[in-house]
């Protein structure tokens, strides 16, 4: 008996962190493709390829539908853990990525979703939001190691669960419902990654589809470095015979302003391209201010290439407004509690400052600092333009919880 109930918990996944252990006993093919899927990750292959973000997404999107589709978990509690093992790997592998770990807690929540609703129609009442007697029962002493071990109260499904440091502790990580199989789960589950798949592939058309609320004729707009976004968002105002015109800062040290400006005269905009030192002389001019995102923060904060906070700044002192173009598959449950750290990276100062100069006498106690990414604070940020509407930074609370479940926010730290 022992033996049985031993080969029965070793082909279970007991936590999160248990999944390549999983994997390895039981899908060494899948172990090998998720490998394989960080390897070019990790080394910025999928970037490489294309600036658009969304083969990015897509591909990750395909790995998931073959990791879901093709491995044997039994009910949602292994399905949910499968997808935030495999998310805690992709999101520390690419972490320069964050739409990587959106799009699995997107996933996530509909497994969540389906558990919930088959419980809400096989359950016989409604607990309205208390603490319901299986979760009195399983707080009781004899459930609880009283070591390493701290209380939560999960607010979604209003079930109090206890969580250990012990990863070899079995406990109740999900209600008991979780743990029940479910014959329609996997198509739901495949139905939800053929939804984000299909509002990547019409994403600029939705929001290309706004453009005559936002430019109108006769506007000077400033935008800042090189983005496909507003490279498109700019393209289809003028597809609509709007007579406007666009400074396009050259986002030093990158300088990826340079070819954003090419692209849009070769298409037939009337285009300036200034020195990112300019922007504030040239501000009081501006009409709109158009910034690309990288990712959209929790409190409505904007990450963005950069040089973007610089332009934020000048338009909040001349009260000119700022808007976002972005997908809402950049929308990340993560709040900037470390400031401009958030998620952010350091590249070589040797593109600001060249080795030999900086060994001058006079620079020898100066630390060169090279970030890739800004953080614009929410109030500096009037509009954001996404494929499904145009919202303020206070309406972006509605999105989250509507796109991501609660408990999945930092599940992948």
């Amino acid at each position: 008996m022992t033996g049985l109930t031993d080969e029965s918990s070793s082909s279970e996944i007991r936590n999160y962190l248990d999944v390549r252990r999983w994997l390895e006993e039981h899908h060494r093919k899948h172990l090998a493709l998720l490998d394989r899927f960080l390897l070019e990750l990790r080394r910025g292959r999928l970037k490489q390829v294309t600036m658009d973000r969304r083969i990015v997404i897509h591909r990750t999107v395909d790995f998931l539908r073959h990791m879901v589709g093709s491995t044997k978990w039994k009910n949602p509690a292994q399905l949910h853990l499968l997808l935030r093992g495999i998310g805690h790997e992709l999101q520390t592998a690419g972490h320069h990525e964050p739409s990587i770990g959106n799009v699995v807690r997107r996933i996530m929540a509909a497994v969540r979703e389906e558990a919930n609703f088959d419980n809400e129609h096989t359950s016989v009442g409604d607990t309205g939001g208390r603490l319901s007697l299986q979760s009195m029962l399983w707080a009781l002493p004899q459930h609880v190691k009283a070591s390493n071990r701290s209380i939560s109260v999960m607010s979604g499904d209003h079930q109090r669960q206890e969580s250990f440091a012990d990863a070899d502790v079995v406990g109740p990580e999900y209600p008991a419902y979780y743990y029940q199989e479910r014959s329609g789960l996997k198509s739901t589950v495949m139905e939800a990654m053929d939804e984000i798949v299909n509002e990547l592939e019409d994403l600029y058309k939705n929001i290309n589809e706004q453009v005559v609320n936002h430019i109108h004729s006769g506007e000077l707009i400033l935008t800042s470095g090189r983005s496909k976004t507003v490279e498109l968002f700019l393209k289809a105002a003028a597809a609509k015979k709007l007579d406007f015109q666009v400074i396009v800062c050259e986002g030093a040290p990158g300088n990826s302003g340079h070819s954003m400006a090419k692209v849009l005269a070769d298409a037939g905009l009337d285009v300036t391209l200034i020195n990112d030192s300019a922007v504030f002389a040239v501000m009081a001019r501006v009409n709109k201010v158009i910034l690309p995102a990288h990712a959209v923060l929790a409190n409505g904060s904007l990450m963005t290439p950069s040089g973007g906070n610089l332009v934020a700044l000048a338009a909040k002192h001349n009260s000119v407004p700022v808007v976002c173009t972005t997908g809402l598959f950049k929308l990340c449950p993560i709040f900037p509690h470390e400031g401009q750290d958030t998620m952010n990276d350091l590249l070589s100062p040797s593109s600001v400052m060249e080795y030999a100069e900086a060994q001058a006498k006079l620079l020898e106690d100066i630390e060169f600092v090279n970030p890739l990414h800004d953080i614009i604070k929410p109030e500096h940020v009037d509009l954001f333009i996404t494929n499904v509407g145009s919202f303020q930074p206070s309406f972006l609370y509605r999105l989250l919880a509507e796109y991501y479940h609660s408990d999945d926010w930092d599940c992948f730290d």
